[in-house]
């Protein structure tokens, strides 16, 4: 079963970097192709919202309000492994961070959700 699984999150002070990793386990060659994968955040209280794109197609898009410090980018060794990288993470990126795959397969899409890893901006 395919299962996107973060890893990475933590304890950062304000103005630090921290990188978020999202690995597709479960993927086979029979799988459906990979469409994009998303980085999604819910903070206590608030509606989960988006954060990253990287599709199939190298193509990036990012909430207006981090793309000046935040990149997403495939690892150099495993290009089915994202990584979301942060950077001057302040208070308001307190969140848990999710990582969502949309995956194709004749003309269906199914989007798979992973169970999140918290990441907790203090000094």
């Amino acid at each position: 079963q395919v299962r996107p699984v973060e890893s990475g999150g933590g304890l950062v002070q304000p103005g630090g970097s921290l990188i978020l990793s999202c690995v597709p386990s479960g993927i086979t060659s029979q799988s459906a192709s990979t469409v994009a994968v998303n980085w999604y955040r819910q903070s206590p209280g608030k509606e989960r919202e988006f954060v990253a794109t990287l599709t199939s197609a190298d193509r990036t898009n990012f909430e207006s309000s981090l793309e000046h410090k935040f990149t997403i980018a495939r690892d150099s060794v495993d290009r089915n492994t994202v990584h979301l990288l942060m950077g001057h993470v302040q208070p308001e990126d307190t969140a848990v961070y999710y990582c969502n795959l949309v995956l194709q397969r004749d003309g269906q899409y199914t989007k798979y959700w992973g169970q999140g890893t918290q990441v907790t901006v203090c000094s």
